[in-house]
């Protein structure tokens, strides 16, 4: 393993090389400057594994620096150190994974030894996906065939009670079963549809597979209620509210087995057919979710004109709230704001215990995540409830 320490800090430097050297790590080339850093890299026989680098250096910040790590391709790992604020250092972590760079963490100065230890512990964990090579791109003519073949497959993260644990609801997140490429998630064909005009077919094939498995769950005495994601671009057809009516009506289910989580991807041509649309869907006893709260679009004058029955506080401002101020003050004020208006609130990234405590102790009424659970095919949700309820006694107890 090859390191890059990078600082204009004699003292810093030393500390960090030295400490390395405790640890076991003897091949570690320090720099003074970003440019030395860059010359290095562009020079190496060997790649460099892995980079600590200062935030705070004359000439070429850490910022910049990071710039230019992005265009020359660096494929290895990233530590950012600073003894700024933290608010700068996790602005400056978030700006490198914004330019797909492998982070590790951002440390504050000085560094400490089980600091250092932990990350190079982590140093041989799979790279996030924002960071995996390529992905495929498809075409128009590519994604209409999977609509019309049933290649489009429905997945479901469930969501749960904080007080009583209770399993309530699942949201649909759709995937595309490609023959070569396995399962496509949203985020490389939504933008496709939208685009195109295929995004009115792709929500009714998703809403109406959805309806048909919550009508089997409650056939099975699961009676979850079943949120859509649905387009801005699916609020611009007037008989949209019709169109979902029927097909609730057509599955079996009470109006209120059924939630529409809104998130407002692109900025609205035309305000009053959406208003209209969403207004219409409330008359028919349709729950309405405000999805992703605080990031994209979406802003204090949806809330004021639209009827939201729920919102959703984007897991940005919910993971890591416990320890961390800013994030702890924005969830805050976003669930003391959706109970003034009479709203449901539901925490998305739930991630780890520490987070389920957290929000159990903060009055907020649902949460969904990996700590509850993945999303998962139609088939598996009847099991996994079943293990829930084992698990469930020991979560709510933990929070009381």
């Amino acid at each position: 393993m090859k390191i890059l320490v990078v600082d204009d800090e004699p003292i810093q430097r030393k500390l960090i090389v030295h400490q390395l050297g405790r640890l076991g790590i003897e091949d570690v080339e320090a720099c003074a400057s970003g440019h030395d850093a860059l010359t290095v890299l562009a020079t190496a026989r060997e790649g460099i594994d892995l980079i600590f680098c200062d935030l705070q250096m004359p000439g070429m910040d850490g910022i910049e620096f990071v710039r230019h790590l992005t265009r020359q391709g660096y494929a290895g790992k990233l530590v950012l150190v600073s003894g700024e604020g933290e608010r700068i250092l996790q602005t400056a972590e978030k700006l490198a994974q914004g330019h797909r760079l492998h982070v590790l963490g951002a440390l504050s100065k000085p560094v400490t030894m089980d600091e250092l230890r932990h990350v190079l512990q982590q140093r041989a964990s799979p790279e996030p996906a924002a960071v995996r090579a390529s992905r495929h791109t498809y075409t128009v003519d590519a994604l209409r065939h999977a609509i019309a073949a049933g290649n489009l497959v429905n997945h479901y993260q469930p969501k749960v009670d904080l007080a009583t644990g209770a399993v309530t609801g699942v949201e649909t997140l759709v995937r595309w079963a490609h023959p070569q490429d396995g399962l496509i998630f949203p985020d490389q064909f939504i933008a496709l549809a939208e685009d195109n005009g295929l995004i009115g077919e792709l929500t009714r094939t998703v809403l109406l597979d959805a309806l048909r498995h919550a009508h089997q769950w409650h056939m099975d005495g699961l009676p979850l209620q079943v949120a859509i994601n649905v387009s801005m671009d699916n609020l611009v057809s007037l008989d949209f509210p019709d169109v979902v009516e029927r097909a609730v009506h057509e599955s079996g289910l009470p109006s209120g087995s059924v939630m529409l989580e809104v998130t407002e991807s692109r900025l609205m041509k035309d305000p009053l057919t959406p208003l209209e649309i969403l207004t219409r869907l409330r008359l028919k006893r349709i729950g309405l979710s405000i999805d992703d709260f605080g990031t994209g679009h979406s802003s204090l004058a949806q809330l004021r004109d639209i009827p939201f029955t729920e919102l959703k506080i984007d897991r940005g401002f919910v993971h890591g709230a416990s320890r961390d101020a800013s994030l702890r003050a924005i969830f805050e004020a976003s669930l003391g704001m959706a109970r003034q208006l009479g709203m449901k609130v539901v925490a998305e990234g739930v991630e780890d215990r520490e987070d389920w405590d957290f929000l159990q102790g903060t009055g907020c009424d649902f949460a969904q995540g990996w700590f509850v659970s993945r999303a998962m095919p139609p088939e598996q949700i009847p099991d996994w409830v079943a293990d829930w309820e084992v698990r469930r006694p020991t979560l709510v107890s933990m929070g009381s």
